[in-house]
């Protein structure tokens, strides 16, 4: 048996069983990583030795009955730019390189306690700025499909690692779609938790009214185990929020009668890849035939979203980026005259073209002559936006569309066109700018053989409706877990 194509509840249940052990899984794992990384390049740092020793007191634990969670014992992976105390942070950057942090992060200090055994941290774009997982300083990530083609991004790295079987989950960030398009463009599945429901406290910042810490998996099951466990209200994070229905497994129901679902029009027009459009709609006319209500909708401000987001985003960027200037801690330029000197070269240095464009646009936008022309204006874009969402929301249940509007292109095809990059981003950066609720799951592929991702979005406090419908439409259909179930290897071409 190839324990790394089961489930990350799957392989939690046998440990539990005394059927395999969580030593014999981590070490499956790491044995999974040491023959595709060369290929994929998902992982930053890989720690064997503490993998291995972490399974060896995790399986006594088990042993004892001392630990019963549903992941206890299971290999998984956590984003580059998530603390974590004693291993490697680098947010996939040069300025990050030596950071070694002296606290974990609350989202994987909760699994670090149900017991997970954490094999290290994957690759991202560099500060999670970008679509693609290309612009990290440690080189870029390939797709486990199609090596040529990108995995997506900021994510990207965890995604490539659970497509390519490498780990059984892996937790991801997500500001504008982070998680949501890598797993699209991997076929795995993800969510992004409403804005609060996971703690961001030891989450390195990029704009920090959207960031939030969410699963990403194979399947719903293992997304809604991992939710629930990493949700809670923490004290040590200003915009965390307390809730008590976050038993997000009690939604894992095989039914969607009596639920609405709404298509935005807009997300079906001019830009959409024609592979794309028929895939969505065929997802609708399942969970049609699963007893849902479709319709379709207008969405009100859909096209001002992308550069509303991308205004904010970049203005919280360029403050929270700021402390990075090489003296506390941060890369620092080795030659210098003077402190301004040694901030202007170790800053332009440490940063690369992507952060350093987003930081010169959040500067701009933020500056005494344009504050109001532009980032005050986006503000009020993204207010009139919630309350379309409202709107929609107080007629539908969920909203449903495609992930992005094209499957994973080949490598090096955005970094050329930043605005067309950009505007690849117009089917997730709603959901962080409204801080709504969103999960991604696959719903097909191209003729090429590329993963199609579904993704569907709830309102503030709704995971457990777009939980249920997309566990509703996986219990219909046939789907390959990785690429290695068609290839035999993650270097599918």
């Amino acid at each position: 048996m190839n324990l790394m194509q089961l489930t990350a509840a799957e392989c939690g249940r046998m440990i539990q069983n005394r059927e395999i052990s969580a030593v014999e899984l981590t070490k499956a794992a790491l044995e999974a990583v040491c023959a595709r990384e060369k290929t994929v390049n998902s992982f930053i740092t890989v720690d064997e030795i503490y993998a291995v020793k972490r399974a060896e007191e995790i399986q006594k634990l088990i042993d004892n009955g001392t630990l019963t969670h549903p992941l206890a014992g299971v290999p998984m992976a956590v984003k580059d730019n998530i603390c974590t105390k004693g291993m490697l942070t680098t947010c996939g950057s040069k300025m990050l390189s030596d950071f070694i942090p002296s606290y974990t992060a609350t989202a994987a200090a909760h699994l670090e306690k149900a017991g997970a055994i954490l094999l290290g941290k994957t690759n991202m774009d560099e500060f999670a700025m970008g679509s693609t997982t290309e612009t990290s300083y440690y080189g870029a990530v390939k797709n486990p499909w199609k090596k040529d083609c990108v995995p997506g991004g900021s994510s990207g790295g965890s995604c490539a690692a659970v497509a390519a079987e490498e780990c059984l989950y892996a937790l991801g960030s997500d500001t504008g779609g982070s998680i949501r398009q890598p797993s699209s463009f991997c076929g795995v599945t993800g969510i992004k938790p409403t804005y609060g429901t996971v703690s961001r406290y030891g989450l390195v910042a990029y704009a920090s009214s959207m960031d939030q810490i969410g699963p990403i998996a194979k399947d719903v099951t293992d997304c809604a185990v991992i939710l629930e466990t990493i949700s809670s209200y923490d004290p040590m994070d200003s915009t965390s929020i307390k809730r008590r229905d976050t038993d997000f497994t009690s939604a894992l129901l095989d039914d969607a009668a009596g639920m609405k679902i709404g298509i935005p029009r807009d997300y079906l027009e001019e830009g959409l890849d024609g592979e794309v459009r028929k895939a969505i709609l065929q997802a609708a006319d399942v969970l049609k035939e699963k007893g849902a209500v479709v319709e379709e909708f207008d969405l009100g401000l859909t096209k001002y979203a992308v550069p509303a987001y991308y205004i904010i985003a970049c203005a919280e960027a360029s403050s929270n980026l700021a402390r990075f200037d090489g003296v506390k801690y941060g890369y620092r330029a080795k030659s210098y005259e003077g402190l301004h000197d040694m901030y202007r070269k170790s800053r332009s240095e440490g940063f690369g073209e992507e952060v350093k464009r987003r930081i010169l646009l959040g500067s701009f936008v933020l500056s005494a002559g344009y504050y109001d022309a532009y980032y005050l204006k986006a503000l009020r874009t993204r207010t009139l936006l919630k309350q379309e969402f409202d709107r929609a929301f107080a007629r539908y249940d969920v909203i449903l569309g495609p992930a992005a509007p094209y499957a994973a292109p080949p490598a090096g095809s955005s970094l050329g066109d930043p605005i067309q990059m950009y505007l690849g981003d117009i089917y997730t950066i709603s959901a962080n700018l409204v801080g709504i609720p969103g999960i991604c799951l696959p719903c097909g592929m191209t003729e090429a053989g590329l993963p199609i991702g579904l993704q569907l979005l709830g309102d503030c406090r709704k995971e457990k409706n777009i939980i249920r419908m997309a566990y509703a439409f996986e219990q219909t259909r046939a789907y390959r877990r990785s690429p290695l179930a068609v290839s035999g290897t993650a270097d599918h071409k």
